[in-house]
């Protein structure tokens, strides 16, 4: 079971993060109490049925941008997910990239009457390799059209190829190939270099997401224009150029997660300036934005600025960025990423990760000091101090959690934030309390089902839903769902992610890939910022969700 290689690693002396889940398995005996946990866990894990069925436009060179002229490319802060539907969409829907070679291939038929069968076409040559017979669907129906289901998981030869079927016609194409997802992978990690800020993006690195150097002077503060800080760095978060920490610091949890289970997909050759350097290239694109964080923080109290926004002033000085102050929750957000980082960084660079430590120590304090017995019900809190305990055994934190914990309302819905805590408790290798633990795993386990379910009673094979917030809705669930199939290894979890990225790359009710750059049916010639890798956090999700599958 994979939770034995990642619940309670106190276990655990010297646990190194660069091993795979798979490396990790069985190493270290287990207390009789923990085990409780995993017995736990698996009465819930066998109560599981199968599952029915298994960037910005183009950025000019940087020859073309004019001398000490600034271009801002930059992922969306909220999801915009308002596509316009082609004239005439296909009625056999499938994953417009394609399918991995060895894996389940389904395709989705709707229509008023079934089809007696199906085929699949070699594009290159019009030969029909294989022929179907599409199945029922006991979801339901489609706004009256009947949706039927075809398997084509015999053809295996890579190539491309496009399916074809009575009364309804024909499927936009695709391909079959081995690791067929990696590139897709890898741009969604590089999506946070292109929105580097302070910087000279080269077409070396770039290509045509190249840019000069933008917002390189420093912001003033909003309360006092007469102070000035040195806000540079970090990522662009919106088309103009603002800068969020506690946006930051829920991505940056999210891609250090996924890092942290699914190291072995994250390489030192994603193509960035820091390739090749012997870290690996997400610590060093997080590293960059650490930087950025850095710098919000006011050292002598521990307080953290909210961050940085930007207007563009029509006369006068040109462009101008403002520093924001902050509260409690952005210094508990700070507080939580700089943990976690200096967590993970520690065995590439010690005394820079005890320095990041020391800051998210600092901004703890600044919380315990000022924040009032309000802000103890905040969840990003509750994260801070889980971090801060896993990373330094601070025992403020360590009674912090426990108290959060035993309090909260069971009742309450999982978001993002109270995950990620979750995680980093009952991961830490210092003492934890098994009855919060299994409680913990209680709450993630009925999530997974709870998707599942929903998943299972879909003409889609996922939570159908509707407007700007759906697809970003699909990628939290998908990052419980890969959490605790980490956790316990369900097949049916696994087929339920993969499900999910069928359905981001074209296998949905519109026929769209939502992913940019990719497929026949995709939303960027009417909006190139509506794509999951142009939205800042949602793009995170899908690395989370990637992490999983390209490991395999």
């Amino acid at each position: 079971m994979r939770m034995k290689a990642f619940l309670y690693l106190s276990a655990k002396k010297g646990y190194n993060q660069k091993e795979t889940r798979d490396s990790g398995r069985g190493r270290n005996k287990r207390s009789i109490k923990r085990m409780i946990v995993l017995q736990r866990i698996r009465r819930l894990a066998a109560a599981g049925l199968a599952l029915l069925l298994a960037g910005c436009a183009a950025m000019p060179s940087v020859e073309e941008v004019k001398e000490n002229e600034s271009v801002i490319t930059s992922m969306e802060k909220e999801p915009n997910l308002s596509y316009e539907v082609p004239e005439s969409s296909p009625n056999i829907l499938v994953n417009q990239l394609g399918y991995i070679r060895s894996g389940t291939k389904i395709a989705i038929f709707c229509g008023e009457e079934k089809p007696s069968e199906f085929y699949v076409i070699e594009e290159s040559t019009g030969e029909r390799v294989f022929v179907g017979r599409p199945e029922d669907n006991a979801a339901g129906n489609e706004n009256g059209k009947q949706v039927y289901y075809g398997d084509f998981s015999e053809v295996m030869a890579e190539g491309a190829y496009y399916l074809e079927a009575p009364l309804i016609g024909k499927s936009y194409s695709f391909l079959i190939e081995e690791d067929l997802y990696d590139q897709v992978f890898r741009e969604a990690c590089r999506q946070y270099y292109y929105n580097r800020c302070g910087v000279t993006l080269t077409a070396d690195y770039a290509g045509e997401m190249a840019h000069n150097a933008c917002h390189t002077s420093n912001s003033v503060l909003q309360e006092d224009s007469s102070v000035s800080i040195d806000a540079r760095g970090g990522w662009h978060q919106d088309e103009a150029g603002s800068k969020d920490v506690m946006t930051a610091a829920k991505s940056i949890g999210v891609m250090l997660l996924a890092y942290e289970l699914y190291g072995a997909s994250f390489g030192d050759d994603m193509g960035i300036p820091e390739s090749e350097n012997g870290v690996p290239d997400i610590l060093d694109e997080v590293k960059y934005e650490i930087e950025w964080l850095l710098k919000m923080q006011d050292p002598a109290t521990g307080a953290v600025y909210k961050g940085v926004t930007v207007y563009d002033q029509s006369v006068g000085s040109g462009t101008v960025s403002y520093v924001e102050s902050g509260d409690m929750g952005t210094a508990s957000a700070f507080a939580m990423a700089l943990a976690k980082f200096s967590y993970l960084y520690q065995e590439y660079d010690t005394a820079y990760a005890t320095d990041c430590l020391k800051a998210a120590d600092r901004a703890w304090k600044y919380t315990e000091l000022n924040g009032g017995r309000e802000h103890d019900a905040d969840p990003w809190k509750f994260a801070a101090a889980a971090e801060l305990y896993r990373a330094s055994g601070l025992k403020s934190c360590q009674r912090f959690v426990t108290e959060y914990l035993g309090q909260e309302d069971e009742r309450k819905e999982l978001d993002e934030v109270t995950f990620l805590g979750y995680v980093a408790y009952i991961s830490t290798k210092l003492p934890v309390k098994i009855e919060l633990c299994e409680k913990i795993a209680e709450k993630l386990m009925e999530k997974a089902e709870e998707i599942s379910e929903e998943a299972r009673n879909s003409d889609y094979l996922v939570k159908e839903g509707s407007g700007n917030e759906h697809n970003h809705e699909l990628l939290q669930n998908m990052m419980y769902l890969t959490m605790v199939d980490y956790m316990i290894a369900n097949h049916e979890y696994e087929s339920l992610i993969e499900n999910h990225l069928h359905y981001f790359l074209g296998r949905n009710p519109q026929a769209i890939c939502y992913i940019n750059n990719i497929g026949i049916g995709n939303g960027r010639p009417s909006d190139d910022g509506m794509g999951i890798m142009k939205q800042f956090e949602a793009d995170s999700k899908l690395i989370f969700m990637l992490s999983e599958i390209v490991e395999k």
